[in-house]
């Protein structure tokens, strides 16, 4: 590869970081194809969760992932994807992270910690960006959602390509009940249900979010996707429902993608 076409390459990437309960995994993503280049880098999320602590696993990851030949240039901005509320880079919520994170300036502590801009978003925002961009949604018109169905559930509203961030649709009220504590995939575990049953109860919420929103087309993300022919079948509505398409890269690929956006380095 002459020089040319490496410096090509490296304006044509950049990192993505999703954090988790769990993990905190990392990535070099194309940007052109949103697709990681090479293999993710994960490290296991610190107890107590703490932002400090966070930040200097994500500080590891960065610097892990800067010493490949593919790497970006160090002026390059992170996407980092957060399980919570962000609100022009504040976290106002805390999804199985420590809840010392709830008001703490998440852009700047990350700006800090790499030396480098940085963008952080919600989880699922930064997935459905994914998909819409990338994966199961590309092309299609309209209001998008992606749902992701997990420990919670999970949500992100993209249209026309726009997104529309921090559309908590896990916590609808249904039948007097927070959506996500009977729809979600742990939901389903802790109840025992078939996948026929299962569908019952995702019928009475999709139905509810197609009512409400009118869209052109369902996403659904997720571990529980890779059984999606197992109870996306079984679902009457008007609104087709597919899939994800990047699976459990989808917050690497979104974060890293808006971050570019957001200052200027991609369109």
């Amino acid at each position: 590869m002459s020089k040319d076409d490496k410096k090509k390459r490296k304006n044509a990437t950049a990192i993505g970081i999703d954090i988790g309960g769990t993990g905190i995994k990392g990535g070099i993503v194309d940007l052109k194809k949103g697709k990681l280049v090479g293999e993710r880098f994960r490290i296991d999320t610190p107890q107590p969760s703490t932002p400090e602590a966070v930040a200097a696993v994500v500080a590891r990851i960065v610097a892990e992932l800067s010493t490949r030949e593919d790497a970006p240039r160090s002026d390059v901005p992170v996407g980092v994807t957060f399980p919570a509320i962000i609100h022009r880079g504040v976290a106002l919520s805390a999804a199985n992270v420590d809840k010392s994170w709830i008001n703490m300036d998440a852009d700047a502590l990350f700006t800090t910690a790499l030396g480098r801009p940085v963008q952080v978003m919600n989880d699922a925002d930064a997935a459905g960006l994914a998909e819409v961009r990338y994966g199961a949604g590309k092309g299609v018109d309209g209001t998008v959602m992606v749902i992701t169905l997990g420990t919670g559930i999970g949500s992100a509203l993209i249209h026309d390509g726009v997104l529309v961030p921090n559309v908590e649709l896990g916590h609808l009220e249904i039948d007097g009940h927070d959506a996500e504590s009977r729809a979600s995939a742990s939901a389903r575990e802790r109840a025992g249900l078939s996948w026929e049953e299962y569908a019952v109860v995702l019928q009475r919420y999709f139905s509810h979010v197609e009512f409400l929103f009118s869209p052109s087309l369902f996403i659904v993300g997720g571990g529980i996707s890779k059984r999606s022919e197992d109870f996306l079948p079984l679902l009457d509505l008007r609104t087709p429902i597919i899939p994800a398409a990047l699976k459990n890269n989808a917050g690497i690929v979104g974060g890293a993608l808006q971050a570019t956006v957001h200052f200027g380095f991609a369109s």
